[in-house]
Parts: C-alpha cells; structure tokens; sequence
C-alpha cells in the first residue's frame, strides 16, 4: 500500500510538470481580432484636363474628334510632269512627250468650307497635276496657291459646288506635353487612318545646324508615310499640327513623329493669302540654346534660356537695347528653354509686331519691347546653274547700264569658275525681267524638275548674252 501512494505522488508530480512544459512552450499564442474606425491614410490624386467634356477620371473619349475630323482630311495625289517637246531638238533629246504618272501621294487638311487645303510642301512638290480625293471618294482638280519650302507647307485650293467640312485651328501654344492627340491622314494609302497617341515633346528642333524654321510638336501616335500634310488633332477636334515628319531606321513609324505647330501654319496661311508669299519676322539677333560650356563662358548661372551671341544694325533687338550676353528667358510670358523656343514663337508672328522680351543681364532682369522686323533674302543658289546670286549694292547696276537684275556672287561650281562670271549681272531668267532675289527663287521653284533653264547675262561691258542649261 505504502509503495502504491508513492507511485501514485510520482504520476501525479509528472502530470503537473508535463501539463507546464506545454502551457509554457508548446501552446500557440491566441490570435486577437481587432476592429477600428481609422481612416486609412490615401495620397490625394488630382484629375485635371483641359478638355472636360471628353474626359473623365477612368477613360477617355476620342469618338467625337474623330467624328469631326475624319472628313475634312482628304487623299492628295501628285502627277509627274506632262508636258510637249518645245521644239524638234527637245523632242529628239527627250524622246517624246512624257507619260502621266503617279509620283507621290499624301494627306491634306480642309481648313475652309469654300475648298482651302494645307499640306507639306514635299506632298506637292514637282507636280504638274494635283488630284484631291475627300472622305466620301469624290476627287477634284486642286491647284497650288502658295508654299513656304522652309516651313514645309503649302496651300491648295479645289473648287466644289457644296460646303466641305473643315477643321478650325487651335492653339498649339497652350497644347501641353502628355495631352492625347490624333493623327488623321492616308497612311500607305489607308484613306481615313486616325491614330492616337500624346504629345512627347514641343519645340522640337530636328536639325542643329539650321535653327531659324525648326519646330516641331513630337507625337508617339502613329504616322507613316501617307500621313504627311495629315492632322493633328487635340480631343475637341481642334487643329494643333500638320504632321511632317518622322524619324526612323526603317523608313515606318517607331514611335517618334513630328508635326508644324499651327500657329506657324495659319500664319503661313494668312501670309500667302494676303502677300503671296511668307513675311518672316525676325527679333535680330544670333544666339545660342544654353549648355555647361556656354554657363562657363559667359559667366552665367542659369540653364535655361538663349545667349544672344550677336545683334543685327538697325534690328528691333538693338533698337529695344538686347545686348550680346543678355540670356533672353520669356518673350510675351513663354519660358524660352532653348532656341528652338524662341524662332517656334517668333516664326508665329508678322513682321511690325511687337513683343515682350524678359532679359537676364548680369543677375539682373529686365523686361523689354521689341518690334520685329521683316526678313529680306540677300542671296540665292540657283543650284542647276551653279551660281550665287544676291541683291545688287546701291548704284551697282549703273555700271552695266542696266536698272534691273541681281548680282553673280559666287560661283559654286570648277565649271562656272572658268567663265569668270563673279560681279556680273543676270537681268532675265526665261525672258522674266528679274529685280531681286526674290523675283529669282519664284521662278526657279516654280519650274519643273527637269525643264531648261535661261539665263540672260550682262557682261562688263553692258552686252548682253543668252545661257541655256539642261
């Protein structure tokens, strides 16, 4: 009995040291729930755009533009030269008479119901028939009212019995990087394409050695060849840009497209209709984007802006007081980043305009009116001749008894150099009396490809002679 108590204190001692060990360290802590009103903390998101009536926070509708601008973009297709042998010689070098053919082909935007179109100027170039075919296939005769090559637009007009559809400009000033946008036009002779995509970039100057016309809008919607002359539109249907152009390895869109921002094209436009031709305005000044050689040159510490390296005699900028060194960093409220910024808004505007121009000089700013002036051509290349011509000097052409014509400056070509024709004077061009150099690049660009061009010549001695040349 005594043996079976000490047992049974034994089991009894293990049990409570067994149930401990597990209470201890075996059992799993309780799992607690828990609930709470706190509001969870959120990052507060803005929706803003500048079209409201399209958007909404979730989507964005791109039905309505398209409806109101996929009709007033027309197919443009230009026709190689057609043309009679002049004489028997021509005939016989030439071999007859051409045939009528297809050379190009691509888009056009309707901007007024009585039948205005503006396209690229590439689009157009060399033609010597134009046929323009709307949305709904009916196709007529356009003809060419005026282009701007540097600017890569051109203004045809077709004559229709109805009232077209067009599309109204907008303000490409205020378009904003990121804003949707369309691209309507005829790629690989798709007719009615519309693309969409943002806009990656403004002010988008494409070839460095020549900043006095480039500015593009950048676009990732889609183009490709047939797209030229094409719209681009914002998501109320307004017109922002003529797509010109793209940059690829393939020769086919890869995601980088550029458009002439309208402010330039209407300009162009109310230029041509009323002149005839582009008045360039320009502020008068050479300049620089700037960049860490130029902040180290010229001793300044901003980044942005433009460096006026020189100012043109008798210019707006000198008559306002723009100095060389003066960083310009707005004109009329828009930041001015790089040079590009400044001729993209200079190139919108008319000679005589005036315009505010903040100025930084030394750590100083200043805020100045300048009245642009108007940009005179003072030389030409007449490349098929291989000359160079420019505006006579004051009482030049006395000395060839002569009161009209433009002066030989150069001779580009081993050829041209031999006849020693430097300082002489060309008075007619295809018997045109010619007064500038002005009158010279009309009639240059105004002749087909392939077709002769003659030159009427006055030598030193006041005698005049005739050039031909293929």
């Amino acid at each position: 009995m005594k043996r079976f108590f000490s047992l049974l204190v034994i089991a009894i001692l293990a049990g409570v040291l067994t149930l401990g060990a597990y209470k201890l360290f075996l059992e799993p802590e309780p799992i607690v729930i828990t609930q709470t009103n706190t509001q969870p903390n959120l990052i507060p998101t803005t929706y803003t755009a500048n079209n409201t009536d399209n958007l909404t926070n979730t989507n964005v509708d791109f039905t309505l533009a398209a409806e109101k601008t996929v009709n007033a973009v027309v197919h443009v297709k230009q026709y190689g030269v057609t043309r009679t042998p002049r004489n028997l010689m021509e005939f016989f070098r030439n071999g007859g008479p051409k045939e009528r053919r297809i050379q190009g082909a691509g888009s056009g935007v309707i901007i007024t119901e009585d039948g205005y179109i503006v396209t690229n100027n590439h689009v157009i170039d060399g033609a010597s028939d134009l046929e323009v075919t709307l949305n709904n296939n009916k196709s007529y005769k356009a003809k060419v009212i005026g282009t701007s090559p540097q600017n890569d637009i051109a203004l045809i007009k077709i004559d229709s019995e109805e009232k077209l559809s067009y599309i109204p400009f907008g303000d490409s000033n205020s378009a904003k990087i990121g804003e949707w946008v369309l691209a309507v036009g005829n790629p690989f002779n798709l007719t009615s394409t519309v693309t969409a995509g943002i806009i990656s970039a403004k002010s988008r100057d494409l070839d460095e050695t020549d900043n006095n016309v480039q500015s593009f809008i950048q676009t990732d919607a889609a183009i490709n060849p047939g797209n030229s002359g094409g719209a681009l539109v914002n998501t109320k249907g307004e017109l922002i840009g003529i797509n010109t152009a793209i940059t690829s390895q393939t020769g086919s869109y890869v995601g980088y497209a550029f458009a002439v921002p309208s402010n330039n094209t209407r300009k162009i436009v109310e230029d041509i209709l009323e002149f005839g031709d582009v008045q360039r305005a320009i502020i008068g000044i050479t300049g620089q984007s700037i960049n860490a050689k130029a902040m180290k040159d010229y001793n300044i510490n901003t980044a942005q802006g433009v460096i006026v390296a020189t100012v043109a005699d008798n210019s707006g900028a000198k008559k306002a007081g723009i100095q060389e060194g003066d960083v310009i960093k707005e004109i009329d409220g828009l930041k001015i980043k790089k040079f590009s910024d400044l001729t993209g808004y200079v190139n919108s505007k008319s000679p005589n305009d005036i315009i505010s121009v903040k100025i930084l000089r030394n750590s100083k700013e200043l805020t100045l009116p300048v009245t642009l002036t108007k940009f005179i051509i003072q030389q030409y290349i007449i490349k098929d001749v291989g000359v160079e011509v420019t505006n006579p000097p004051k009482g030049y052409l006395k000395n060839f008894k002569i009161d009209h014509g433009v002066v030989i400056s150069q001779e580009l070509s081993a050829r041209m150099q031999r006849y020693n024709l430097k300082g002489l004077i060309i008075s007619e061009i295809d018997g045109k009396k010619v007064k500038n150099v002005v009158e010279v690049k009309q009639i240059i660009e105004s002749k087909y490809p392939d077709e002769d061009i003659t030159i009427s010549l006055i030598d030193r001695n006041g005698d005049k002679r005739e050039f031909v040349f293929q």
